[in-house]
């Protein structure tokens, strides 16, 4: 009996524990991310004329690889549905970006940031998600 309830309280430990690594990477690497697309967005949101495109491409590639990057370890613990809606939506803002289309771009970065709180909110371990 005492070997069970030593057992069962590691095994509590060791959920809790890889709980808690798992979701402080997903809000660090979802702090990251959407950072650089709130700065895109400031860059992308001035007149047609003003937008700096070799800096919109910059960081455009710079949040497409830094995502890339994040993917392959989120992968683990993250449904892939919601890891490909993010996938997705970057790659359409990256060809807009690259094609000068500025305002589907800034569309598309939308969508990103809301799908990427969305799973922050949706892993994060409170009781709501428990039950």
């Amino acid at each position: 009996m005492k070997k069970e309830i030593i057992i069962s309280i590691i095994i509590v430990i060791a959920i809790v524990m890889g709980n808690i690594i798992t979701q402080n990477y997903t809000a660090k690497s979802v702090n990251m991310i959407t950072d650089d697309l709130e700065q895109l967005k400031s860059d992308l949101s001035k007149n047609e004329n003003e937008i700096d495109s070799d800096k919109a491409t910059y960081t455009v590639n710079k949040v497409y690889n830094d995502w890339s990057s994040v993917h392959d370890k989120m992968a683990y613990y993250i449904e892939h549905d919601e890891l490909e809606k993010v996938e997705t939506n970057i790659t359409a803002m990256k060809s807009f970006v690259e094609s000068g289309e500025y305002a589907e771009s800034v569309s598309e970065l939308d969508k990103t940031i809301f799908i990427l709180k969305h799973i922050e909110d949706k892993y994060v371990f409170n009781l709501q998600n428990v039950f």
